[in-house]
């Protein structure tokens, strides 16, 4: 008997991006993470690119890519993020995906997904279709090959979407055994009725379809995944190997595979340090050779499908009532309250429902006076909306416009297409996955729909966004605060909402406290400096000056005058107006600068006031996170005083602090909270220096040990961690430099100093490449000096030394120590860290 193991994961979560900046904001409940893709990129995908598996002594003996051994999807707007935001977890992504076409059989374990997580069973024609096309060509653009199978959804289907996933050339998808409804082992024979109980999963089957086409499905092992999902069976890597190996039948088919599929966060965010048990998972299967691991492409050309299935209707595997859980207060839930119902779930898909289906109608009439075919141009969208450009964008308005199109006619088509593209984002499927519709998953499909309205009102002219505020009205939340879908909408929606003025507002307050440049580029937008003056009086500061803001997106363009006058801590007022050619701009410039000049502020910011009417903003018009940076610096600049002046008090309260010390008494909390700012501040500037002193740090440390002055991990461990990082990014470009080497380990031994909690998970991947280096090149030239701080700095990272690299070690050990006991002048090549004369040296490292 054959046996074969997969393991599948399913890595996504939602387009979290303001739909307006088109990037994502700070979210408060991912901290210490900047937001919610931050930590799961740092809990999980990072680490299943280069997951541990450790040695009997708790130290590392292999550092594996999983991808490039398991089956995988990712979503494309999480691909889209990593890309942007962690481009070194991106890389692995795709990296392992060339290596699994080296493993198996030239098959990538790369598989495509639809393109945001819409439920296609409960989508219309068109959008199915335009996801789908989506998922494909954004799979093409990404890991630069067709792909052979497609994961759809919450594995939601039906007869509809499977004959979409055909014809666009898709061969297989997986979904869960209970989908699968009849099933038969050849034409001629009958077809037994599973009743929704399960299937065999062992096997691979085809499903012929009424347009007379067919797709593969693979059912997974439901049991096993549901352990892996809910259970314990993580909490050790040889247990989910001997599980999986359970279950092949020595009585069943003579070729079987046993696989798996589950949400890829399982391995990491949902249990910690889940990709490592994966990882150990894979390891003892192969090394036990309990099965061949291969990924649904290879097995399915390998073994093609000969039973037939038919799937039940509707279904999915995250609801036990086919995919009411995105439609209906089914009774499916998160579990947040007991009390809660989901009744609106329905009036918001139908509230949605009713936005698209308005505003296709007046797509398709407006977009034929310039595309060919608008619905062929928005299939391929994705290719503009993938790079944005402006080559790229102007070749496919290019391949698609009827004529040549003014800049006007550009901007308009734009805003028809991502009108589209925000009509498909409000239907991601968490929006209805949790409990309650103030919850953040259902806001942003709100914004979604408000972005949406909003281009549609500006192409139209039409109150799109009211008509759809009376049908949310429905939507009723659980909390009583937050009332009905109106009350939501206008709390968490409309603050969010931008336009190009808006954009304009934060260049110009932004640029006062950064600079101004000529071309500058932020978030989704770019801001061109025409002309423009900075007077200065202190920290107060005043900038006058015209500008252009444009949409990246849409491409739209504003030309306006601008003021800005800051009076020092929060005080800053800024106007502007699209009026660049008004007559009495001059005058108003004389006459502000003049104002400033003499030191009336208060009379400046009237000035603003008076003369741009509405359109004054202030510093809460800045950007969420640009507001919060900028707000950070101000008070950080606020209590540069503060600091001297404590540090003095500090010093006078010496004495008593060391009094109370001795007899164990605890500190005041005025002392406690005094020594904390201090003594932190000043490890802070250790940190600073350019060349810090590692002992000064360690007496700071000590005094604030013996004192009982807790120091916090947070405000201490990013300044250190900067520094670490910026040396190992020297150490990649020249590993061969002993001075870096020797400072890094310096750096290393800090980071294991309390309270320092540094992520060393970069080192150690750093280090391991190099060691791996090492050891597979047995003539390799490595400096024996260098080679002894190098091991130290291993023992410090906890990475296990090769076999092959212990020899070396040994080797070198002995050399010295024997030339150095005869005297032998050939001993100070190597202890004065000199190479070899040349032409005796063997390969060396990179310099």
């Amino acid at each position: 008997m054959e046996c074969f193991v997969c393991i599948h994961c399913h890595f996504y979560q939602p387009p979290r991006e303001n739909p307006w900046l088109e990037a994502v904001e700070a979210q408060d409940s991912a901290q210490p993470y900047h937001d919610w893709n931050e930590r799961i990129t740092a809990e999980c995908y990072r680490p299943n690119g280069a997951s541990r598996i450790m040695d009997d002594k708790g130290r590392i003996a292999q550092i594996v890519n999983n991808y490039a051994r398991i089956s995988f999807n990712f979503g494309p707007t999480l691909l889209s993020w990593l890309e942007e935001h962690a481009p070194q977890t991106y890389d692995q992504i795709l990296k392992a995906d060339r290596e699994s076409r080296q493993r198996f059989s030239g098959h990538g374990s790369a598989v495509a997904q639809a393109y945001n997580h819409i439920i296609l069973p409960l989508a219309n024609a068109r959008d199915k279709r335009t996801q789908i096309v989506w998922g494909m060509e954004d799979f093409q653009h990404r890991f630069g090959r067709d792909p052979e199978g497609m994961w759809l959804p919450e594995t939601a289907a039906d007869v509809a979407t499977l004959e979409t996933l055909s014809a666009e050339g898709i061969k297989f998808t997986i979904l869960s055994p209970y989908q699968a409804g009849k099933l038969r082992n050849d034409p001629k024979s009958q077809w037994l009725n599973l009743h929704g109980h399960g299937v065999d999963s062992k096997r691979p089957y085809l499903c012929h379809l009424p347009s007379g086409r067919s797709i593969g499905i693979f059912f997974y092992d439901g049991v096993v995944a549901r352990a892996v999902a809910f259970d314990k069976l993580l909490f050790d890597g040889s247990n989910l190997a001997r599980r999986l190996a359970s279950r092949f039948d020595h009585q069943g088919d003579s070729v079987q595979l046993v696989h798996i599929a589950t949400d890829g966060e399982t391995y990491g965010h949902h249990h910690a340090h889940g990709d490592m048990a994966l990882a150990y998972a894979l390891d003892y299967i192969e090394k036990n050779k309990l099965a061949r691991i291969t990924n649904y492409a290879e097995h399915f050309a390998a073994h093609p499908p000969t039973y037939e299935v038919e799937i039940i209707e509707k279904t999915a595997w995250s609801c036990a009532h086919g995919v009411e859980r995105w439609n209906s207060n089914c009774g499916c839930n998160a579990g947040a309250n007991g009390s809660w119902n989901q009744e609106w779930r329905r009036p918001l898909r139908e509230a949605l429902d009713w936005l698209r289906d308005d505003i296709a109608g007046r797509y398709e009439f407006d977009a034929k006076r310039f595309l060919r075919d608008p619905w062929a141009a928005r299939d391929a969208y994705i290719q503009a909306v993938n790079d944005r450009s402006s080559e790229n964008v102007r070749d496919f308005l290019k391949d698609h416009a009827l004529r040549r199109l003014s800049e006007d006619e550009e901007v308009r088509v734009l805003r028809l297409l991502e009108m589209q593209r925000h009509l498909m984002l409000m239907y991601t499927s968490c929006g209805w996955f949790f409990d309650e519709p103030s919850g953040p998953e259902t806001v942003q499909v709100l914004q979604y729909a408000g972005r949406a309205a909003q281009l549609s009102e500006q192409l139209f002219g039409a109150n799109q966004e009211e008509q759809f505020l009376r049908r949310v009205e429905k939507m009723q939340s659980n909390i009583p605060e937050f009332g009905n879908g109106r009350k939501i909408y206008e709390r968490f929606v409309r603050p969010a909402m931008l336009d190009l003025f808006g954009a304009a507002a934060h260049y110009i307050i932004s640029s006062l406290f950064d600079g101004y440049i000529k071309r500058e580029s932020m978030y989704c937008y770019s801001a061109f400096l025409s002309d423009g003056q900075v007077f200065a009086e202190g920290k107060k500061k005043l900038a006058i000056g015209r500008a252009e803001i444009t949409s990246l997106i849409t491409q739209a363009k504003l030309g306006f005058n601008f003021a800005v006058v800051y009076c020092g801590d929060h005080q800053l007022i800024a106007g502007l107006s699209p009026d660049v050619e008004h007559a009495e701009f001059p005058a108003f410039t004389e006459q502000v600068s003049t104002l400033f000049a003499q030191g009336d502020f208060a009379g400046c910011s009237s000035l603003i006031r008076h003369y741009f009417g509405k359109r004054t903003y202030s510093l809460k018009s800045l950007f969420h996170d640009e507001r919060q940076r900028i707000i950070s610096q101000l008070v950080e600049a606020s209590l540069a005083d503060i600091d001297e002046l404590y540090r003095k008090t500090h010093e006078q309260h010496s004495p008593q602090i060391s009094f109370l010390t001795e007899l164990h008494m605890p500190l005041p909390p005025i002392l406690q909270a005094l020594g904390e700012f201090v003594l932190g501040n000043a490890v802070r500037r250790c940190l600073a220096e350019e060349k810090p002193d590692f002992e000064q740090i360690k007496r700071l440390l000590d005094t604030a040990r013996r004192d009982g002055i807790g120091l916090s991990d947070a405000s201490l461990s990013p300044a250190l961690d900067q520094r670490l990082n910026s040396l190992l990014h020297r150490w990649q470009r020249k590993p061969a430099d002993l001075a870096t080497l020797q400072a890094l380990e310096g750096w290393v031994q800090l980071a294991n100093v309390p309270p320092f909690n540094v992520d060393l998970w970069e080192a150690q991947n750093q280090y391991y490449e190099l060691l791996k280096i090492i050891s597979a090149n047995s003539h390799l030239y490595v400096d024996r000096t260098w080679l002894g701080y190098f091991h130290k700095l291993g023992d410090q990272l906890g990475v296990a030394p090769s076999q092959a690299f212990a020899a070396v070690m040994a080797y070198s050990v002995k050399e010295i120590i024997g030339l150095a006991s005869t005297g032998s002048e050939s001993v100070r090549p190597a202890i004065r860290n000199e190479r070899p004369p040349r032409g005796e040296q063997g390969p060396q490292l990179p310099v």
